[in-house]
């Protein structure tokens, strides 16, 4: 499709711009990558993906199954005075040198439709051998050893609908042990951390950026009735709760670039044993992430990939 650019109008009460990027489907890794660059909370559509299977019987709205299947979007939020037109000019740039053509539309959405206007694609979905993600709000009737986490992500990423979350519980189930201490990088909704602690882990450290994210993700710990789980406000690793380390697994769904970052101080929270479970890997940046826990005294010991995202498991060489 050609390259657009439309403005919306909105009322002067909106609290949030959303920018959303349309392009062909076949497309959607690099524009995710790209929109990745201004937020790791991403709205993604895909028509595509869904699959009645995972449904469990529940309804999906008209227009969701109707719609074209060969285009996707990405959408990111920003606060309505978020230096929208710099954030604009800056995809539009790297649009234009990577030669990916999109439709950039912007319009306004008030908080309370925004953390609702999602749910219609969000139906319980099965993880890994024994985990069921179930939104608070739908019913569903577990299977024996089913282990349910329900979930309410509201802003903050993490439905376990996206590969990457799908991968990292995926592992979780393979390196959670009775008892052991686990941490959370950039934690989302706190699925991970509230994952672990159902699949018997001990005590579990959660941590996000944004203060949104930690919000979102104590409310869900909470509902969860989990005691051994809680969520701090971080910058990466430089506001974790030290006296717990070391950990025996620390998560980091994030992206290839933070993960970079994080790598060379990590060590100083692991043991010999511990395992680092990394995610938000685009396929074409997994070398540079392998390269970088290398170089770091770091050994890959298992890699992980689902529609062009990579996942690794990581320990001390």
């Amino acid at each position: 499709m050609d390259k657009d650019y439309v403005c919306e109008d909105w009322g002067s009460t909106t609290e949030w711009t959303q920018i959303k990027v349309t392009a062909k489907l076949e497309l959607l890794d690099e524009v995710s990558a790209v929109m990745n660059m201004i937020s790791n909370y991403l709205q993604i559509e895909d028509y595509s993906d869904i699959d009645l299977k995972t449904c469990y019987g529940d309804l999906i709205d008209e227009k969701i199954l109707n719609a074209d299947k060969t285009i996707a979007s990405v959408s990111v939020y920003l606060p309505a005075d978020g230096g929208v037109s710099d954030t604009v000019s800056f995809l539009r740039g790297r649009f234009d040198e990577l030669a990916i053509p999109v439709e950039i539309s912007i319009s306004g959405i008030n908080e309370e439709d925004w953390a609702n206007s999602w749910k219609a694609y969000y139906k319980p979905i099965r993880i890994g051998e024994r985990i069921v993600i179930v939104p608070a709000w739908e019913k569903y009737n577990a299977k024996e050893d089913d282990i349910i986490v329900r979930m309410d992500p509201g802003m903050a990423f993490g439905t376990g609908t996206h590969e990457t979350t799908r991968l990292v519980i995926g592992l979780l189930e393979k390196y959670v042990r009775p008892d052991i201490r686990v941490l959370d990088v950039g934690c989302g909704s706190g699925i991970l951390a509230i994952c672990a602690a159902k699949l018997g882990a001990g005590e579990c450290k959660a941590y996000d950026i944004d203060p949104v994210a930690v919000k979102v993700a104590r409310e869900n710990i909470k509902d969860s009735g989990l005691s051994n789980v809680t969520c701090d406000v971080s910058d990466l690793l430089r506001q974790v709760d030290t006296a717990y380390a070391p950990y025996h697994v620390i998560c980091a769904n994030i992206v290839a670039d933070i993960i970079i970052r994080m790598t060379p101080d990590v060590g100083r929270l692991m043991d010999e044993q511990s395992v680092i479970l990394a995610s938000g890997i685009i396929v074409e940046r997994a070398d540079d992430v392998i390269a970088c826990f290398e170089a770091n005294g770091f050994q890959i010991v298992e890699r992980a990939e689902e529609n062009g995202w990579c996942a690794l498991a990581v320990k001390k060489a």
